[in-house]
């Protein structure tokens, strides 16, 4: 006798940095859960209450989960739920242009091994437009004669998807009327209210035009700050200047753009629009603004050693801020500027070091940096390259450890934490990015 297949109320593919959150609040809400991840380190940990990746408040919910809530398999045989929620990431390869959805179908072959008549497919991942119905749907079709499928893109903010995933509306595209209404019902479970489009395209497009409207506010910003170092002007002075009072809406601060999304996601956007025989100008545009800053920066630091004639065997420099960004914290590097940087600058300095304050000391090797404290780090360092603008470096007395650095020294500060500071320090040249 054929033993009946296991039941589960949710299976989500794919625990990393979406998909993990997902899974724990829908377990958290009452649902028994089953989450599919292909690394044993990361069901390892998991198992032991606490993720691979830091996201403030996902260890305590993790920890918070009653036994049995959410199991961790490595695949599906034998296994069913009502629904099934893809969260896995998506490649996009410069050299092509063109997408990469392999993890995508692998995440379909592992979860159509659990999809019966009912049985709801959820896609979170980040995709071009018309990607659900042109490679998910056919491939659900031969399992289901009754396909269910809805796209449901994930907009939460590392550092702060925990509250989000809850907090946010819940963008849903369905395939037909049913998908749709079964995909708001999932949704609510979790508190989280439900935006409903017409289609799964609209659901796509959505997802796409925000990272990519977030990507053209924050390039306007690095905009100013390259005008503004061409006419002798502080970026910071004008933009300040230009806000205050002034009821329109606000220019960003300059700054790095990074990050596994608004790498990619703009790009995905192009790729989705030249499809459809549209080719977009602002968007691109915006992107590549924002991808010059890191030659920018290591331009300064090569041209300041080339000019005081430090030898490349003794060159030392200290990257501070590894990951993409300083608030919300996060430990992820994926899109960083700091591995950019290094590379532009591994045959022109002998000693190249990295600091974070979050970021363990494997990680900061991995790139290809020396991992060190500030004290070490800047002792007798030629230049200073603060990538973030995070809360522990606006904290951290840096008189110190700046005073032991070499004389003459350069300090290249992204987001203009310490020009006070180094003011009292004369031997040091300061370069805040938009200070012209």
């Amino acid at each position: 006798m054929r033993a009946e297949p296991e039941q589960a109320d949710a299976i989500v593919v794919g625990l990393g940095y979406v998909g993990l959150v997902f899974a724990a609040t829908l377990a958290e809400a009452g649902l028994r859960v089953i989450g599919v991840e292909r690394s044993p380190a990361a069901r390892a940990a998991i198992r032991a209450g606490r993720a691979l990746f830091r996201e403030p408040g996902l260890d305590e919910l993790l920890g918070r989960l009653p036994p049995g809530a959410m199991d961790l398999r490595e695949g599906l045989a034998g296994v069913r739920a009502r629904v099934v929620i893809l969260c896995v990431g998506t490649g996009y390869d410069r050299a092509t242009g063109t997408s990469d959805l392999s993890d995508l179908h692998d995440a379909l072959g592992v979860a159509l091994e659990a999809v019966s008549h009912d049985t709801l497919l959820i896609v979170r991942s980040t995709v071009p437009v018309g990607s659900c119905r042109s490679a998910v749907l056919p491939r659900l079709a031969q399992v289901s004669s009754t396909p269910m499928l809805a796209y449901c893109p994930e907009r939460t903010m590392q550092g702060q998807a925990v509250a989000e995933i809850r907090a946010l509306p819940q963008i849903i595209g369905g395939f037909d009327e049913l998908s749709a209404c079964r995909a708001a019902e999932i949704f609510r479970i979790i508190g989280a209210a439900p935006v409903t489009v017409t289609s799964l395209e609209a659901a796509e497009l959505v997802k796409l035009i925000c990272n990519a409207h977030t990507d053209m506010i924050y390039a306007f910003g690095n905009e100013v700050a390259f005008m503004a170092e061409a006419l002798g002007l502080s970026a910071r002075e004008v933009i300040e200047a230009a806000g205050r009072g002034y009821p329109r809406p606000t220019i960003a601060w300059p700054g790095y753009v990074g990050g596994s999304c608004l790498i990619k996601d703009p790009y995905l956007l192009v790729e989705s629009s030249r499809a459809a025989g549209y080719q977009p100008r602002l968007v691109p545009a915006a992107r590549l603004v924002n991808e010059r800053l890191p030659g920018h920066v290591a331009e300064l630091v090569a041209g300041w050693l080339d000019d005081h004639r430090v030898p490349a065997s003794q060159a030392k420099v200290l990257l501070c801020g590894i990951a993409y960004k300083g608030q919300p914290e996060t430990d992820d590097v994926r899109g960083a500027a700091s591995p950019l940087i290094a590379r532009a600058l591994a045959g022109r300095v002998g000693h190249l070091a990295g600091h974070d304050p979050v970021l363990g000391a494997e990680v900061i090797s991995a790139i290809g940096l020396r991992p060190s404290n500030l004290e070490a780090g800047l002792a007798g360092a030629h230049a200073l390259v603060l990538l973030t603008d995070h809360p522990a470096y606006r904290s951290v007395d840096w008189h110190e450890p700046l005073a032991g650095m070499a004389r003459p020294a350069l300090v290249v500060d992204v987001w203009c934490l310490l020009p006070d500071l180094v003011s009292d320090l004369p031997w040091i040249s300061y370069r805040g990015f938009g200070n012209g």
